[in-house]
Formats: structure tokens, C-alpha cells, sequence
């Protein structure tokens, strides 16, 4: 057996964060299993000594997986077997992804798999904030040539005072839920949601959770002490250079791309430019030797040319590819209502990139069914984000969304579903389709999607703008520029893509990513405090297509009536084996749902057409109804008997119509009087206390007949119940 090293430590508030190694996954380059109470994870990482022919980046994946054991649970699919990542697991991964892939050489080129399985969970403790540590100690055990260690933790805020990695019922208590990352020098990842919070607050969060990842980062560290150190970073020769022909081509090129990258074209033409000078530079290498290697060269040492140079006229000059200074925003164009038949539409266009959103409004049978171990129930609220290939003028195969959908629709739901009510009866998805793409698309939707929420009649709370930031700055200089609403040659060729979300009050969601080490505080703050004034520049030309949410629904969208029911008429909706609730469902065309919420049953109508509503709502009252003495009610005939005949009168509750109570005049026998399914009036006249039995009167609706003189009681007899019991020669009476 290989030795097993362990080690913990106190997270500072009484939890203790477990780590072990030499156990499981020997045969991994890296394995550890971290344990926090019942929650453990384990962490695995191999990485290919030779890279691929033709790869010039890091092939790196990140998969996090729950295993439904964990959690004491069989899955529900169909195989009842873990099957493809759900989207919770893919934004998992994608954190982690983020984390580490900065800290890797640029010239190594390993495929490199880190894989994460929950095996064991705790439901209080949320595993999320403890994957990057697990991954980076995994990554610390191997020769893997990693710049870290690394760790992630979770910061939130309960009555005013910062919290670590909070537990799942304290997280229901906080303002902020954000996941930070880095490592004990810098941030270089960060996202999470926030109550409507200042810059200021933000910022001192950032600060908080960096605290806690010094800590954590130092622990890995001791850990690796305790095992005699680190292992020698692995050899490796995964790039062919040749130094003179780089500084060859980047003194050859550089005039001609600084003459395009003034240019300030529009992006395609830009692009166009750029390849025409990189063509023409290629020609000079036909018929060399080693033609396919040179030209290869060529085009990467291109690239990088590309990248000081627009980096360089921005921090000399100010101006940006497009023209514009560093606190400029595109022009924005938008509008609403565009989609006649959605429930709710817009169009939401700044600079080259453009989203197209629809809203639609479902019942409660649309709700999305959530199966994952620790993520179990239904969702009301969906985004949905499509990035076709359209969008970028480039020819590739629709094959579903892949992760960078999912982590950009995640991203906007998270900014836009703060300022929608909880009281909203509807199910929500919002579905934003980019059909133009040049930066910040998914600020595009959060914008489109706020739009078109309020075109839909939904009362949010405010309007939600978004905006991305970014960062040129100069190694070894103090020299740097904040870039408001970046386009996508500065998020690639930059050094920070900083997503922040709000209203005009605060932040409500944000992502941001770094490239560089050295980030200082006051780059951060400053970026805040330009999103600041870029979003209410973005919400103000919001507010001149639509300022206010729809004081009603479009025509054709469905409508909802909750009724809120007492517990006990739950069953009395539903029926007997659903009997009931499927004939309003039948009888009335809308569609019916039932559940219990804290003691109460709701019931959930909804239709597209008013008259349905207007049956079903009917229907569902009738049968929730409590009788009232006095109230006229229109009932059937259910069953004659010698001495009167059975009304119901009310859905499931039935009352005596006595043969004295039909009419004024006297009824002898109750043969003609009625047939079984007659309708008629009835008036209740008496509920009685100690049976709950309902008596019924027609003649009390019908007029008194001119002359007619009603038989006084015969004083000398009393109720019923008070004359003794009947004699047995009597008879049976008729009543």
C-alpha cells in the first residue's frame, strides 16, 4: 500500500476541512479526497506528457460530477444511472475551469482532465465552495507544471456581517452569494448574486473571501511540507519556436496592423484588414524551407502582434479599435413587442451585437423538474441562452447548448430573477437568441430579457442592465486602462472580462475573470465605479423603448387565478383517483393544478381563454363553497322518495326538499312532482347543528297565492326530538 498522508485544519469557525491522500485513484498523477462533516470529494487530475500534433493551446477539461449515492438516492432517469452533466454541474465545473486554467504555462500543451465526484454529502454543506481546493491539492500532488496552489471559497453576508462558505440554511439568510477564486496573491475569478449591494460592499466582499483563500492556499502548501515538498515540475517540449523569425514578423507587421487597428472599421472589415496584411506577408515565405512550418510560425507570431499592438495604441493614445475612449458605450437601439405572437418580446442591439428575447408565460405544469442529487425539486424561473454560429459570420454545426451557453444564461437569470416578485403566479422562460455577436452578449440579454419581462406585464421590481469591463495594462508599469463595454477582440486580447449586473440601485449579479497576476484593489474599485456610470447610461436608453412593466398581459397570453382553499377541500377538488379535477379540466378547456403549501391548498387555473377561466374558476368555487342559510342556489334532482326529493344544490353536498316545501298549495305525492336530473331553485332554510344535514324549500322562492292562510302549529306539540319516541302502532311517518 502507498502511505496515506493526512492533514486538517479549522476553517476558523469551528468546521474542520479534512484532506487525505495515497487512498483512493493511485493510478490518477493526482488524487486527494476532501472531507467537510459528511460532505467528501474526490479529486482526481491526469495530464498527457506529449501534446497533440497541431495543438497550440491547453487541451484542459474540468467535469464535476454528484453521484446520487451520495445523497442516498436512485437517479430518476430512465437507465437509473448517472448520465451527461446536468447544467448545475457544468456551472460547477466551469468555476473550477476558470480558476485553474490562467496558472498553466503558455507553451504547455497536455491534454488535461481534472475530474471531481461528490461521493459523500452532507445536505446542510454545499460542495461548490470546497471543488477548487480539492481540484488544486490534486493538482499540487502531481509534476504538472501548475503556478498555484489555488482555492475557492463562498462568500455571503447575514445581518450585515461577512460569512464563509455559509451553510445552505444560512445562505437562505444572506444578501450576497458570491463564489470567489484565486490564489494567495491575487483574485482571478469571481461570480455570484447580490441583493441590490453598493460597489463599495462588493468590493470589501472581494477583500473578505481572498482573506480566507490565503489561508487555504497556505494549508496546501503545509500539506505538501508535510510529504517531503513538492514533486520537480515535469520536462516538456510542446512548442517549436524560432525567437528571430518572432521578432522578425512582429517588426515586419506591426505598422500594418496599427494601421488597421486605427482604422476604427466596423468588425468585419477590421478582420478583413487584418488578414489581408497577414496574407500578403505570407507570400514571402513560398518555397522556403520547411514552407508549412514558417507559415504556421508566421500566423502565431501574427497573433502576437496583434496583441501588443492594440494594447499599445490603447494605453498610448486612448482610443479603441472601434474609435471609441475608454468609458464610451456603443450606440443602443431597442425595442419592444417585436414578436406579435410571444407573450412578450425584445430587441436589444448595442454596437455588433444584438439579442433577440422572447418571454413566455406557462402554468405550473411547465415547471422544469430538477434531478440532481443536490439540486432537487422545480424550477419556475428559466433562461435560456442560443449562440448560433450565424452570429459571428462563421459555419458551424447546431449541436445543443454547450457550457459557454449555459454559464452566460446562468449569468443573466442570476442578474434578472432578483427583481422578479415571488407572488408571480406564472412559470417563466426567457430564450435569448444572439443573432449578432461582437462582446457582451450576455449583457445583451440581461438588458433584453428586463424588456422584455415588462413588455410581458410582469411587475419587476426594476429594470436590469448589464455591462461588460475590461483591463489593458502594461507588465512591469504602473500604466493601465479600464475599458467600458468591451468588444470581443479587447475580452480576448485583454486582461480582465468583468461582467456586472444591477439596477440603478446596486449589483445584483456579476462575473469576472482575470488573466494576469498583480491585480490591484483600486483597478477593481475603479472598474466598479465605471460599470457604475456605463450601466445607467445602458438603463436610461432601456427606459426610452419601455420604462415601466405592461399594466396587463398581451391578449393572447394565458391568464392565472390562484384560490387559496382550506386542507381539508383538497381532496374534494381532486376526486376520487383525480375524477373531479380532470371533469372541470374536460367541462372547462383550462388547465388545473393542485398542490399544499404551509397547511393551505392552491389551486392553479389557467387558460388563454376567459370563458374557461371563467367556468373552471366557477366550477373549483362551487365545490370549496361553505352552504350559507338563506342563499338561493340552482341544484338537480338526484333522488325521489315518497316523502320529498334530493337536491343537490351544490358541487358533492346534497339537501332534503321536503314534499311540504315545494309549493304553497299541498303536494299529496310526490309521483309527477320531479324527475332525477330536473334543475331548479332551492332555497336553504336550515343546516342542522347536529348533523349538518341541509333542508331545502322551493315554495320559500315561489309568491305567497292570494288568500292563502298557512295552518298555525297545534300549540300542544313541540319539536321532534321532544315528544318521546313513536309509538310502534303509529307507523312510519312520512317525513
Amino acid at each position: 500500500m502507498t502511505q496515506v498522508y493526512k492533514t486538517s485544519f479549522d476553517t476558523g469557525d469551528g468546521r474542520i476541512i479534512e484532506i487525505e491522500t495515497g487512498r483512493l485513484a493511485r493510478q490518477a498523477h493526482g488524487s486527494c479526497v476532501l472531507k467537510v462533516g459528511k460532505t467528501m470529494i474526490l479529486a482526481t487530475v491526469v495530464s498527457n506528457y506529449d501534446a497533440r500534433e497541431g495543438i497550440d493551446f491547453l487541451p484542459l477539461s474540468v467535469d464535476y460530477q454528484e453521484k446520487f449515492a451520495a445523497v442516498g438516492r436512485i437517479p430518476g432517469s430512465f437507465h437509473r444511472r448517472e448520465a451527461r452533466l446536468t447544467d448545475y454541474e457544468v456551472l460547477i465545473s466551469r468555476l473550477v475551469d476558470r480558476c485553474l486554467r490562467p496558472l498553466f504555462p503558455e507553451d504547455y500543451h497536455g491534454d488535461t482532465q481534472v475530474n471531481l465526484f461528490l461521493i459523500s454529502s452532507d445536505e446542510n454543506i454545499l460542495p461548490d465552495s470546497y471543488v477548487g481546493l480539492a481540484a488544486s491539492t490534486a493538482l499540487m500532488l502531481t509534476d504538472i507544471p501548475f503556478m498555484g496552489p489555488i482555492s475557492e471559497v463562498r462568500v455571503g453576508r447575514i445581518d450585515g456581517k461577512f460569512v464563509v462558505n455559509p451553510t445552505k440554511e444560512e445562505l437562505e439568510k444572506s444578501d450576497i452569494d458570491m463564489l470567489v477564486g484565486g490564489t494567495a496573491h491575487d483574485i482571478n475569478m469571481m461570480e455570484g448574486e447580490m441583493d441590490e449591494i453598493s460597489e463599495a460592499d462588493f468590493l470589501e466582499a472581494l477583500k473578505f473571501g481572498h482573506e480566507a483563500i490565503k489561508k487555504q492556499c497556505a494549508e496546501q502548501l503545509r500539506f505538501l511540507d508535510m510529504m517531503g515538498g513538492r514533486k520537480p515540475a515535469r520536462e516538456y517540449n510542446h512548442e517549436i519556436n524560432d525567437e528571430q523569425l518572432k521578432q522578425q514578423v512582429i517588426a515586419d507587421c506591426s505598422p500594418a496592423i496599427r494601421a488597421v487597428a486605427e482604422s476604427g472599421k466596423p468588425k468585419a472589415e477590421r478582420s478583413e484588414g487584418f488578414k489581408a496584411v497577414l496574407n500578403e506577408y505570407l507570400q514571402k515565405f513560398e518555397g522556403v524551407d520547411d514552407e508549412a512550418l514558417k507559415k504556421s510560425l508566421v500566423k502565431k507570431y501574427f497573433h502576437e502582434a496583434e496583441y501588443h499592438v492594440m494594447r499599445d495604441m490603447i494605453l498610448e493614445t486612448g482610443r479603441r479599435l472601434d474609435g471609441r475612449t475608454s468609458t464610451d458605450i456603443r450606440p443602443i437601439w431597442c425595442e419592444v413587442d417585436y414578436l406579435p405572437a410571444a407573450h412578450g418580446s425584445s430587441v436589444f442591439t448595442r454596437g455588433e451585437t444584438q439579442s433577440l428575447t422572447s418571454v413566455t408565460l406557462g402554468s405550473k405544469m411547465d415547471e422544469q423538474l430538477l434531478d440532481a442529487p443536490m439540486l432537487y425539486g422545480y424550477n419556475r424561473f428559466m433562461l435560456h441562452y442560443n449562440f448560433p454560429a450565424f452570429s459571428t459570420g462563421e459555419v458551424r454545426p447546431n449541436r445543443g447548448p454547450g457550457r459557454r451557453e449555459v454559464g452566460h444564461g446562468n449569468l443573466a437569470l442570476r442578474g434578472i430573477k432578483k427583481m422578479v416578485p415571488d407572488n408571480v403566479p406564472y412559470v417563466l422562460r426567457i430564450v435569448s437568441d444572439i443573432l449578432e455577436s461582437n462582446g457582451s452578449s450576455s449583457m445583451a440579454t440581461v438588458c433584453a430579457g428586463s424588456m422584455a419581462l415588462m413588455d410581458a406585464g410582469i411587475p419587476i421590481r426594476k429594470a436590469v442592465g448589464g455591462i461588460a469591463m475590461g483591463l489593458i495594462s502594461k507588465e512591469g508599469t504602473d500604466k493601465y486602462a479600464i475599458l467600458s463595454d468591451i468588444l470581443g477582440d479587447e475580452d480576448h486580447l485583454g486582461d480582465m472580462d468583468f461582467k456586472v449586473v444591477g439596477t440603478t440601485e446596486g449589483i445584483t449579479a456579476c462575473q469576472m475573470d482575470i488573466k494576469i497576476n498583480g491585480l490591484k484593489w483600486d483597478m477593481v474599485y475603479q472598474a466598479l465605479q465605471q460599470a457604475r456610470q456605463g450601466r445607467l447610461h445602458i438603463l436610461g436608453e432601456m427606459n426610452k423603448a419601455i420604462s415601466t412593466p405592461n399594466a396587463d398581459m398581451k391578449p393572447h397570453a394565458p391568464r392565472i387565478e390562484v384560490i387559496e382553499i382550506e386542507k381539508e377541500f383538497i381532496g374534494a377538488v381532486i376526486g376520487p383517483g383525480g375524477k373531479v379535477v380532470q371533469d372541470i379540466q374536460a367541462k372547462s378547456g383550462a388547465k388545473v393544478a393542485i398542490e399544499e403549501r404551509d397547511g393551505k391548498g392552491f389551486v392553479e387555473i389557467f387558460s388563454n381563454d376567459g370563458e374557461s377561466m371563467r367556468v373552471a374558476s366557477g366550477m373549483v368555487r362551487a365545490i370549496v363553497a361553505v352552504p350559507e342559510v338563506g342563499q338561493v342556489y340552482h341544484g338537480t334532482v338526484k333522488n325521489i322518495m315518497d316523502f320529498g326529493a334530493f337536491v343537490e344544490f351544490m358541487p358533492g353536498k346534497d339537501g332534503l326538499l321536503h314534499i311540504s316545501e315545494i309549493a304553497w298549495e299541498r303536494v299529496p305525492t310526490m309521483e309527477g312532482v320531479f324527475t332525477e336530473g330536473d334543475q331548479l331553485e332551492v332555497k336553504l332554510v336550515e343546516i342542522d347543528k347536529k348533523t349538518g344535514k341541509y333542508r331545502l324549500s322551493r315554495k320559500a322562492l315561489l309568491p305567497k297565492p292570494e288568500g292563502f292562510v298557512e295552518r298555525e302549529p297545534r300549540p300542544d306539540r313541540g319539536p321532534r326530538e321532544n315528544r318521546g319516541p313513536r309509538r310502534d302502532n303509529q307507523g312510519p311517518r312520512r317525513d
